[in-house]
């Protein structure tokens, strides 16, 4: 059996490790895994009561598990929201999210700066449904202003975004959303809810790709969302239910492994991509660098005011003429020698990406060019490897990708 929880409230470290534990009666140390996908009832009796309500049993995977249950309620208590529900990977959390509370003449209104994927459902498949979608300038509170003007059913953005670090000022925005009449839905993945926590800004619902910093060690894929009780369990549950996009109890059981250590990762690859921050600011071949807490980030007083620290992600773009920053991009990839080419983030492991050719390709060289997403345009994530060698890396690969930033800036 588990331990009453003390009446005080626990601190984020705490939770990560003891939150929404439920001890079998065979009074385990490591939460259970149970690899199951049914359930058996004592009765018929039983098993009618389950179904109509009157009576609380587990009774299929789809529906609830033991270990996908702990790994909501320590995402809710981490988070501070009243209920979670975890998908089988972060867009299905996107997806469910947005489809559960959608309808035929509805309207959204989106930031311009998503992931890919989230992007397509806001621009192809919601008009395929009847859905209405606008994209805004995600920091221009002008456009967020004129495009809530009108009855909006719901809100999606990304703060920091993909892959750019653009902020967006929740509590303006969720104001203007709710007096048009919407739910405001921000995929917070970037800042993890111990960067940041949206719900204290406004915002209705909050989603994750779990499969990011939470996992944290490239093994799972999970998402979840997070949200009232009321609207996750008579707007969000009936649909991911109905529909299927349940989580393996063993990848939920893998990421609450993860949430034990992920404040002790998420700190210190924050001090890293600080470091490494500064550094690439005083390269030749660097033409920009974005980290939300470094001065010279245009947001850096709204990320500050939202965030308790700057990230896990850094964001930079090597010069190069017309034709040239791809050369210099792809150069300066290949020459990695610690950190990998991937399209993942928040891992243990230090990533690189070129968001113009990988995870923002399909969205189109015009949107791309809205969001400052250039050919040159490197999205980093930093892990836990030693900083200085790190930064040995970049060094070297900058290094090598030099000859053709050289050409284009002569």
């Amino acid at each position: 059996m588990s331990k009453t929880p003390p009446s005080r409230p626990l601190r984020p470290a705490t939770l990560l490790v003891r939150g929404g534990t439920m001890r079998s009666s065979m009074d385990e140390t490591s939460e259970a895994l149970f690899l199951t996908s049914g359930f058996v009832y004592d009765s018929a009796e039983q098993a009618e009561a389950t179904f109509n309500g009157t009576e609380t049993h587990y009774q299929y995977s789809r529906f609830g598990n033991p270990t996908v249950q702990m790994l909501e309620q320590r995402l809710a208590l981490l988070e501070g929201a009243e209920a979670c529900r975890m998908t089988a990977t972060g867009m299905a959390a996107v997806h469910a999210a947005m489809l559960s509370h959608l309808k035929a003449g509805d309207r959204v209104v989106a930031s311009r700066a998503l992931f890919g994927s989230c992007h397509w459902i806001v621009s192809t498949l919601l008009p395929r449904y009847g859905i209405e979608s606008v994209f805004v300038d995600g920091g221009d509170l002008g456009q967020w202003q004129a495009a809530l003007a009108r009855p909006t059913a719901l809100v999606l953005l990304e703060t920091p975004s993909n892959p750019m670090l653009e902020m967006v000022d929740l509590a303006a925005v969720a104001d203007l959303a709710h007096k048009a009449g919407a739910i405001v839905v921000v995929d917070n993945v970037f800042a993890t809810p111990l960067l940041q926590q949206p719900l204290k800004f406004g915002a209705d619902v909050v989603v994750y790709s779990c499969t990011k910093h939470m996992d944290g060690q490239g093994r799972v894929l999970g998402g979840a969302v997070l949200g009232t009780r009321k609207w996750v369990e008579e707007v969000l549950q009936p649909f991911t239910r109905n529909t299927g996009p349940a989580i393996s109890p063993f990848n939920a059981w893998v990421i609450l492994k993860g949430l034990e250590t992920l404040s002790l990762r998420v700190n210190a690859m924050c001090r890293s991509a600080a470091a490494i921050a500064d550094f690439l600011a005083e390269r030749p071949e660097v033409a920009r660098t974005l980290y939300p807490f470094r001065a010279d980030h245009p947001q850096q007083a709204l990320a500050r005011r939202h965030m308790s620290g700057g990230g896990t992600l850094v964001t930079f773009e090597l010069r190069g003429g017309t034709g040239e920053a791809k050369d210099a991009a792809f150069r300066f990839c290949n020459a990695l020698r610690v950190i990998d080419v991937s399209n993942n983030l928040g891992d243990a492991k230090s990533m690189v990406t070129h968001p113009a050719t990988t995870t923002h390709m399909r969205i189109g060289a015009a949107e791309r060019a809205k969001l400052g997403i250039t050919d040159g345009t490197i999205r980093l994530s930093v892990g836990l490897e030693d900083v200085a060698d790190l930064i040995d890396d970049l060094a070297e690969a900058l290094d090598a990708a030099g000859g053709t930033v050289a050409r284009a800036a002569e």
